[in-house]
C-alpha cells in the first residue's frame, strides 16, 4: 500500500469512529469561514442596485449646488444672506460647459420642519415642476408626482417616518398631503443626505434631515430668512464615467463657485450603508478564528492524547514519526478544507440578507460574485486554523517512545512546592481546582485567552451600542436604518462568538475531565465526594475565566480603538454594563462546565483505577 494511501485510509477510520468530535470541528470552523466570508463579499455590494436605480430614474452625472454665501452659512440661528445673482450665474454657466449635453434645474431647495404622527424630523424640501423632468425623474413607488398642496417623500425616509401616500404631514406648520413616494440617483437616502454638507439651523440638523419634494411655488413659500433657498442643478455629460474629472476641473474654492458631486460619489456615500457591516464581519471572523484555534487545540490534543496507545500501535507495526504525524495532520487538514467549504456556502448564500440596500435603492444587491481570491482566502485561514491547532499535538504524540505509548500510563504529576503549600489549608473544591490547573499550564493560558477573547467581542459590541444611543440621543426620535441594520449584524456576531465560547468551554473541561480521570478518582479514594471532585473540576475552569474576562474588558476597549475612524469620539459604556459582564461569564462558564464535570465524577473509582 502506498504511504499517501495509508495516510487517507487511517485518517478516515479514525474520522468514522470518533464522529461527534469531527462535527464539532467543522461547525467550529465553518463558523468562522462563514463569517470571513461575509466580510470578503460585502465589498461594494451597493453598486448594482444604484446602477438599476439611476437609470431607471435617468440619474445625473453631476449633481452641482450653491449655498447662500457668507460667514454665517452653516448651522446658524440667525438670519442668513442669501444666494446672488453671480451664484446663479456661475451655476447656469455650468449648462454650457465641455463636454456637458443635458441639464435640468436650478431647482430651489430648503429645509423645514416636519412633523408626521407626533414624529419631529429635518427635511431638505426640493422644488420640483409638475412635469417629469427628461434628467434626474424621481420613480414613484406609491401614489403620484407633485401637485400643488401634495408632496412627495424620498422612501427610506417615508419607511422612517412610517407614512405613505394620502397620509397628512406639516412642513413649517403648512400642512400636506403625501401624494406619493419615490427614490432617486441623485441624493443619499436617508439619514445620508446631509453626508457631504447640508445648510440650515441647528434645529433641522439635529432632526436628522430626509428629501421630501415640491410644487416650486410651495418651497419658495417655505423658504424662511434663517432657511433661506439653494439651488441645485443635475447635469450629464457626455461620457459619464468622466464625472470624478469633471469635478475635479470645476470645483474651486471661491464662496461664488459651485459644490459638485459626482454620480460615483454618490454611489459610494449609498455604500456606506453596509460598509459598517463590512468592518463588524471582518472584526468577527478573526475573532472567531482566534476562538476556533483555541477550540480546535483543545479538540485535538484531547484526540491525541486519547489515541497514544493507538501511537504505539503504529510505531510497533513499523510507522516512522513522520508517518503518524502527517496521520494527524491530514484528518484535521481534510475537515478543515470541508468546513471552509461549507463556511463559503453558508456566507455566499447568507450575503444577500445582509447586502439589501435598503429603501432609498431599487433591486437588491443579490449573491455576491464569489471570487477566487475569497476562496483562497477562506481556504487558507481554514488551513491555518487546522495546522497550527494540530501542528504541536501531533509532533508531540509522533516523538512518543514505542514502549510507553503501547503502556498509556498515567502521566505523573508536576509538583510544585509553592502550589502545593498555597492549596494546601484550602477547601477542597479549591485545592482540587488549583492543582488541576497546575498540571496543565498551557491549557489554563488557552482558557484564559479563550474567555478573553469572548468577553473582548462582547466589550466591543457593548461599545458599539453605547455610541449608537448616544448618536440617536441627540439625534430625531426616527429609527437610523443604519443602527438597525448594524444592530442585526451585531446580534449575529454575538450569537456566534457566545456559541463558539461555550463550545470551547465545554470542550476544554471535558479534557480536563478525561486527563484527571486517575488523579480524581484518587481523589475519591481518599475520602472527596464526587460533588467536591465535580466542583474542583469545575472551579479549574472558572478561576481562568474570571482572569480572561477582567483582560477582556481592555481587549474590546482596545479593538474598538484600532477600528474606529481617526477623529470620532470612543462612547465607554456604563460601568455596570462592564461588571454586568464579567459576572455572567464566570457565572455562565461555571454552569457550563458543571455538567461534564459531574459526568466524570460520577465514574466508577474501581473501574478507573483498574486500567492502570
Amino acid at each position: 500500500m502506498g504511504r499517501i494511501r495509508l495516510i487517507a485510509r487511517l485518517a478516515a477510520r479514525d474520522l468514522r469512529r470518533r464522529r461527534g468530535e469531527a462535527v464539532l470541528m467543522l461547525i467550529t470552523i465553518m463558523a468562522a469561514s462563514a463569517t470571513l466570508t461575509l466580510g470578503l463579499v460585502l465589498h461594494g455590494v451597493t453598486s448594482q442596485p444604484y446602477a438599476q436605480t439611476r437609470a431607471v430614474t435617468r440619474g445625473p452625472d453631476v449633481v452641482a449646488n450653491v449655498f447662500p454665501a457668507g460667514p454665517d452659512t452653516g448651522g446658524a440661528t440667525g438670519p442668513q444672506p442669501r444666494v446672488s445673482a453671480r451664484q446663479i450665474g456661475a451655476l447656469t454657466a455650468l449648462d454650457h460647459a465641455p463636454g456637458v449635453t443635458g441639464h435640468s434645474g436650478p431647482y430651489p431647495v430648503t429645509w423645514a420642519l416636519l412633523r408626521a404622527h407626533g414624529i419631529a424630523a429635518g427635511a431638505e424640501v426640493e422644488g420640483r415642476d409638475e412635469a417629469a423632468a427628461q434628467l434626474d425623474q424621481p420613480k414613484l413607488t406609491q401614489g403620484s408626482w407633485v401637485r400643488p398642496g401634495e408632496v412627495v417623500i424620498e422612501r427610506s425616509f417615508a419607511d422612517a417616518l412610517g407614512v405613505g401616500a394620502g397620509a397628512r404631514i406639516t412642513l413649517n406648520g403648512r400642512s400636506f398631503r403625501v401624494a406619493g413616494v419615490a427614490v432617486t440617483a441623485a441624493f443619499a437616502p436617508y439619514p445620508l443626505i446631509c453626508f457631504t454638507g447640508c445648510f440650515g439651523t441647528d434645529q433641522i440638523a439635529a432632526n436628522q434631515p430626509g428629501l421630501v419634494w415640491v410644487t416650486r411655488a410651495a418651497a419658495r413659500g417655505l423658504a424662511t430668512t434663517a432657511e433661506p433657498l439653494t439651488y441645485f442643478l443635475n447635469l450629464k455629460l457626455a461620457h459619464p464615467g468622466s464625472a470624478d474629472a469633471f469635478v475635479y476641473a470645476h470645483s474651486s474654492p471661491s464662496q461664488i463657485a459651485p459644490g459638485l458631486l459626482s454620480w460615483q460619489g454618490i454611489s459610494q456615500t449609498d455604500g456606506i450603508v453596509v460598509q459598517k457591516e463590512q468592518l463588524v464581519m471582518m472584526v468577527a471572523s478573526w475573532l472567531l478564528c482566534l476562538l476556533a484555534v483555541a477550540s480546535v487545540a483543545v479538540l485535538v490534543a484531547g484526540r491525541v492524547a486519547d489515541q497514544i496507545r493507538r501511537v504505539g500501535l503504529l510505531k510497533a507495526v513499523g510507522a516512522t514519526p513522520g508517518l503518524v504525524a502527517a496521520v494527524f495532520l491530514a484528518e484535521y487538514l481534510a475537515l478543515a478544507l470541508v468546513a471552509g467549504a461549507a463556511g463559503l456556502a453558508v456566507g455566499w448564500l447568507v450575503a444577500p440578507l445582509l447586502t439589501s440596500p435598503g429603501a432609498g435603492l431599487l433591486g437588491t444587491a443579490g449573491a455576491p460574485p464569489m471570487t477566487l481570491a475569497t476562496v483562497a482566502v477562506v481556504a487558507a485561514v481554514a488551513l491555518a486554523v487546522a495546522a497550527v491547532a494540530t501542528l504541536f499535538p501531533a509532533v508531540r504524540a509522533a516523538r512518543t517512545s514505542t514502549l510507553p505509548a503501547l503502556a498509556d500510563a498515567a502521566r505523573p504529576p508536576r509538583r510544585r512546592g509553592w502550589l502545593v503549600a498555597l492549596s494546601a489549608r484550602l477547601p477542597v473544591p479549591l485545592m482540587l481546582s488549583l492543582r488541576l490547573a497546575g498540571r496543565r499550564p498551557r491549557r489554563v493560558l488557552l482558557s484564559v485567552f479563550s474567555v478573553a477573547v469572548t468577553v473582548s467581542g462582547l466589550v466591543a459590541v457593548l461599545i458599539v451600542h453605547a455610541h449608537e444611543d448616544a448618536g440617536l440621543g441627540a439625534a430625531s426620535s426616527l429609527a437610523d436604518p443604519r443602527t438597525q441594520r448594524l444592530n442585526e449584524v451585531l446580534t449575529v456576531f454575538t450569537v456566534a462568538l457566545v456559541a463558539l465560547a461555550a463550545v470551547n468551554a465545554l470542550l476544554i473541561t471535558w479534557a480536563v475531565v478525561v486527563d484527571a480521570r486517575r488523579s480524581s478518582a484518587v481523589a475519591r479514594s481518599l475520602g472527596a465526594t464526587p460533588g467536591q471532585v465535580s466542583a474542583g473540576l469545575s472551579g479549574a475552569q472558572v478561576l481562568p475565566a474570571l482572569a480572561g474576562a477582567l483582560l477582556g474588558i481592555p481587549g474590546g476597549i482596545g479593538l474598538v480603538e484600532a477600528v474606529r475612524n481617526n477623529g470620532s469620539v470612543l462612547t465607554t459604556p456604563p460601568i455596570w454594563w462592564l461588571v454586568a459582564v464579567v459576572i455572567g461569564t464566570v457565572a455562565v462558564v461555571a454552569a457550563l462546565t458543571m455538567i461534564p464535570a459531574r459526568l466524570g465524577a460520577r465514574r466508577s473509582v474501581a473501574s478507573v483505577l483498574q486500567t492502570e
